[in-house]
């Protein structure tokens, strides 16, 4: 690993190909460049799941840390690495700080894998518009934890309001366990009776408040057409924020999948003894490393997300998103770029909009 304080981006990009000269050809291909955008607090747990990831599918990652901001100068440090604690092929952290931050993508561009997708990582709470950040606009897909925010319910708004197919969250990610145990029971239930099954009805028991929970049932109503609420759990659930799916189904019959603290889940379902299923709490590596296996639109997700929040359409959106210049140090709350979504071209000096799009 080498250190390069107070930098430039030309420098890191001389570095890193010094390093694939000398180190030899670590990597022969890669699948993705990973951007991970983190803050400080954040850069070790986002580092541990970017490797993880790494080591399932090749990528050059790339850790942008936007720091201190209001700095009287812009300053770049750098930590370039290949084959090293980041995972089998290349790496940089960069740290930003001053008005650079703002700029990361002058940095970033020069670095990204050539002819190969690009996925950027929000590892902290997710930005109000991802229109408003180079780094989101400029990749294929985006993933966000809405977990994450002060206010996940409202940032589940938030992110419908905003969706563009690309989108895509960890929380809609730790559901996974839970599609998958509820598929595989009707699965079963639709064997033994020889015919399909039909839901009538459903209830989760959980945390209202928790936007995996929330996602959860807006998946269950767009797949099953009828309601389905989140009552308040007797006990205090896991982070994925269920602790029991019950489902009515036709002919009088009833499902219903409980979580217990040993990390798994009892299946409770008619004329079968109880069965039990793993559920435990995947790390965050696993759950990026989902995310990567996909570069096309997560429909499911939509759908969901749709339910969840009464949006409709989401699907139908465009994909292609355009630069809007947000500057989060204005002091006059100016600068927000909402009337930059109408213009398209060469960068506006009066509203300060980008022509940069994805």
């Amino acid at each position: 690993m080498t250190t390069l304080w107070d930098t430039t981006g030309s420098a890191v990009v001389k570095e890193l190909a010094a390093q694939r000269r000398t180190g030899g050809a670590v990597l022969s291909g890669v699948a993705l460049t990973l951007v991970v955008v983190a803050e400080e607090s954040r850069v070790t747990e986002a580092e541990e799941a970017a490797t993880h990831a790494a080591e399932m599918h090749p990528c050059r990652v790339l850790v942008v840390v936007r720091r201190q901001i209001d700095a009287p100068g812009p300053r770049l440090d750098a930590e370039v690495q290949i084959g090293g604690r980041l995972g089998p092929g290349e790496a940089v952290v960069m740290r930003m700080y001053g008005r650079l931050a703002l700029h990361a993508e002058s940095v970033v561009l020069p670095l990204l894998a050539a002819d190969a997708p690009v996925v950027t990582w929000w590892h902290g709470a997710p930005p109000e518009r991802i229109a408003r950040d180079a780094l989101g606009v400029l990749a294929d897909r985006r993933i966000t934890d809405s977990s994450l925010a002060e206010d996940p319910l409202d940032c589940l708004r938030v992110r419908a309001d905003d969706y563009a197919p690309g989108d895509s969250d960890l929380a809609w990610t730790r559901t996974t366990g839970w599609r998958s145990a509820l598929t595989s029971t009707l699965d079963s239930v639709a064997g033994r009776r020889g015919d399909s099954v039909r839901v009538r009805g459903g209830s989760i028991e959980g945390d209202p408040h928790n936007a995996t929970a929330r996602l959860l049932a807006g998946w269950l109503s767009s797949r099953t057409g009828c309601s389905v609420d989140i009552t308040e759990a007797s006990r205090t659930p896991g982070p994925s924020g269920v602790a029991a799916v019950k489902l009515s189904l036709d002919q009088d019959e009833e499902v219903e999948i409980r979580a217990d603290r040993r990390g798994g889940a009892v299946i409770s379902q008619p004329f079968r003894p109880d069965s039990t299923v793993a559920l435990a709490e995947r790390p965050l590596g696993d759950l990026l490393s989902e995310e990567l296996r996909r570069l096309d639109p997560d429909e499911p997700y939509s759908e969901a997300l749709e339910a969840a929040t009464g949006l409709d359409g989401l699907s139908e959106r465009s994909s292609v998103r355009k630069l809007v210049w947000f500057d989060p140090a204005a002091q006059d709350g100016d600068g927000d770029g909402d009337a930059a979504d109408d213009a398209a071209g060469e960068p506006d000096p009066t509203t300060g909009e980008g022509a940069l799009t994805s």
